[in-house]
Order: C-alpha cells, then sequence, then structure tokens
C-alpha cells in the first residue's frame, strides 16, 4: 500500500512551495529513488523544470518534462502519462492522480495558502477514507 507524506510548511507563498519541491526532490533523488512530479499544467512544468536547474547552482538534478529523448530518475508531468516507474510520486496538482496508488510514496506539498490549503485537506480525507497510511511532518 503506497505511503503518504504531508509535508506541511508554514509559509503561505507558491514560491516557498517551489523551493522546498526542488530541495525535496534533490534529497530523495541523491537516495537514488526515481520521481514523478505531477503539476496541473504545462506552464507549472515548464516553471518547475527551470526551476530546477537554477535553484541551486552547485546542485544537478537530470530531470524532463515526461516524452523526453533522455532517461532522467525526475519525471515533471502535467498529463494522465505518468511514466512507468513506480517509485516517488510528489503530488503538486489540485486533483490526485489516479495511478497514485501504484508508487511506493507519494508526498503532498502543503503551504497555508488558502487554495492549496483547502485541496491538500480534501487530498487527506481521501487517503484517510480509504486506510492509506499517512505521516505528516511539519516544516
Amino acid at each position: 500500500m503506497t505511503q503518504i507524506d504531508f509535508h506541511i510548511l508554514q509559509e503561505a507563498s507558491v514560491e516557498a512551495r517551489w523551493l522546498y519541491v526542488c530541495r525535496f526532490i534533490e534529497k530523495v533523488e541523491r537516495l537514488g529513488h526515481r520521481i514523478l512530479v505531477v503539476v496541473d499544467t504545462l506552464e507549472e512544468a515548464q516553471e518547475l523544470d527551470d526551476l530546477l536547474w537554477s535553484f541551486k547552482p552547485e546542485s544537478f538534478i537530470a530531470h524532463q518534462i515526461i516524452g523526453g529523448d533522455e532517461e532522467a530518475n525526475v519525471e515533471i508531468t502535467y498529463t494522465a502519462n505518468a511514466g512507468e516507474h513506480h517509485d516517488v510520486l510528489i503530488n503538486l496538482s489540485s486533483q490526485i492522480p489516479e495511478y497514485f496508488s501504484r508508487f511506493a510514496r507519494a508526498a503532498e506539498i502543503v503551504i497555508q495558502e488558502p487554495k492549496i490549503l483547502e485541496n491538500t485537506r480534501e487530498h487527506y480525507k481521501f487517503y484517510k477514507q480509504r486506510g492509506y497510511p499517512i505521516t505528516q511532518h511539519k516544516r
């Protein structure tokens, strides 16, 4: 069964969420995991793609928007295309991807922005009602 992790940030800015995601991706990828990040739109996918190149000048995280020609441990998707692996899912989407349960772990990144807070509360209820193991990490 998929382990669900909620990372609860005290910040309200979307920028803080994106920077946290970059640091989290860096840490998880260095531990040898493959990661799929789900966002809502192509624009968000491109924004995260750009930020992963620039958030930390001394860091290199091989990544791509899903469907690229290279193989990368970190992929970003904004469509139903979920790639092939089953390791770690980071959900930044307003919806829970229907394929989330094939992953060993799924992470939701929560900030104190009303719309995102409301979405992630709904996600929490969804997972809880279905009996998924949930861990909260307050940051």
